[in-house]
């Protein structure tokens, strides 16, 4: 994989005619090889796209001072963010080219803290892929250690404009 290519305008985010030009899984291949741009909050967020095939995604990140609460933790909604983006990808590597798709639903369970700093994996992986709608669960696990940190599942709709 190329070095991830953040989107840091609005004008650099792909316009939706070129998003349903391409099925889900060449869009997301686009990103991993830096053709298109990466979604600006996984900048923000300290993770990037590490790896993608049909019907599975992988985010890799680091949590650090700026995702934590305050009481010196990593906020839940680092969790939930990484692991929605790792889940809904593996979904939009199913989706069609002429179709789009977005959360429905996100179902978190945090099993324990992950210490800031530890390089994690956020893995999601498609369940369902039909006509409207896609199912996929996913897993946070640290890339030293392989410990499991959290786990989700979500819902998306799949649209076909």
């Amino acid at each position: 994989m190329s070095q991830p290519f953040f989107a840091t305008t609005p004008e650099q985010l792909p316009d939706r005619d070129t998003v349903l030009s391409m099925s889900g899984l060449d869009f997301m291949i686009g990103i991993a090889e830096g053709r298109i741009p990466a979604a600006p909050i996984a900048r923000q967020m300290g993770f990037a796209l590490h790896e993608v095939q049909e019907g599975q995604v992988t985010f890799r990140g680091a949590p650090g001072f700026d995702q934590m609460n305050p009481t010196g933790t990593i906020h839940g909604g680092w969790y939930a963010t990484i692991l929605d983006s790792a889940l809904a990808c593996a979904v939009m590597t199913k989706v069609p080219k002429g179709a789009l798709y977005t959360t429905l639903e996100l179902k978190l369970n945090i099993i324990r803290p992950i210490p800031a700093g530890m390089v994690v994996d956020c893995t999601g992986i498609t369940q369902h892929a039909g006509r409207s709608t896609g199912i996929a669960n996913g897993v946070i696990t640290g890339v030293e250690n392989g410990t499991l940190y959290a786990t989700a599942s979500t819902t998306c709709i799949i649209m076909t404009p």
